[in-house]
């Protein structure tokens, strides 16, 4: 199946206000048969110290009934064009698992499709900050906190972990999301051990298979300029694709021009 399994709306306060039939109109011109809306959902207050910021990272609280009623009526709209899919990019949040839990029990049986990702880890006072916010962001938040970029890597691949415990129990089609995202800016900060990334990617793999959970095999990088790579490496998807953990391609798309981006990347590499 075409399926893009990764993106977002008018919905996101980051993304852009195009109504949702430019985004599936030209998901069917590009041949897709299933569309997943994953949108971010609310964040606890404050969870970021820069206000200006927590106003541009997630919707308000309000706004997920509405974000629903469109969705469902985008999907009926389109039944027997294309597949669209309701669901939501969860935050794996660190000590506030809680909040998400609150919101998977009310909004569950509206959700066909959770990606779930880390895109926050703790910083001076146990503050949380964006790991994919900026470059200097990134190392005003944890190199000098962690010390190294080293520690930094081994911090996000801890919350990674987690993040997979806490997806288990989520009961509908459920995927990690950009596992390499901590790569977002390699360009700009010092360099990574490959070689531990590669340790800890390993020991994901038993985890995700246990779980039941997928892999969003995100493109998103291949159009940072300080990344330029796909937030998957090619031997995790082949040693996914041996142990049978699924692999859904994720344009990421926050505006309709980047629905399908580099499908055929994906589709070269999985032999469709």
């Amino acid at each position: 199946m075409k399926w893009d399994g990764h993106t977002h709306s008018k919905f996101c306060y980051h993304g852009h206000p195009a109504e949702q039939q430019e985004y599936l109109e030209r998901a069917i011109e590009m041949g897709f048969e299933r569309y997943s809306v994953t949108e971010h959902p609310p964040l606890p207050d404050k969870l970021v110290d820069n206000p200006q910021l927590m106003l541009e990272l997630a919707m308000p609280e309000r706004e997920l009934p509405d974000y629903f009623a469109y969705m469902k009526e985008m999907k009926a709209r389109y039944e027997g064009r294309l597949d669209v899919a309701i669901g939501l990019e969860m935050d794996y949040l660190y000590r506030q698992e809680d909040f998400s839990d609150r919101i998977v029990d009310k909004w569950a049986a509206q959700m066909e499709d959770a990606v779930v990702s880390v895109h926050y880890l703790p910083s001076r006072g146990g503050a949380m900050r964006c790991i994919d916010y900026t470059a200097d962001d990134f190392k005003d938040a944890f190199l000098g906190y962690y010390g190294s970029i080293d520690k930094v890597v081994e911090e996000y691949f801890n919350h990674v972990e987690m993040e997979i415990e806490w997806a288990a129990q989520l009961p509908m089609r459920k995927r990690i999301g950009h596992v390499n995202l901590i790569r977002k800016f390699r360009k700009e900060l010092p360099e990574m051990d490959q070689a531990f990334i590669r340790r800890r990617l390993e020991g994901l793999l038993p985890k995700l298979k246990a779980a039941g959970i997928g892999v969003d095999v995100n493109v998103a990088g291949l159009r940072a300029a300080t990344c330029e790579e796909v937030y998957v490496p090619e031997w995790f998807m082949n040693s996914c694709r041996e142990r049978g953990i699924e692999l859904v391609y994720g344009s990421d798309s926050h505006r309709p021009d980047q629905v399908g981006a580099n499908w055929d990347w994906f589709a070269e590499r999985i032999g469709m």
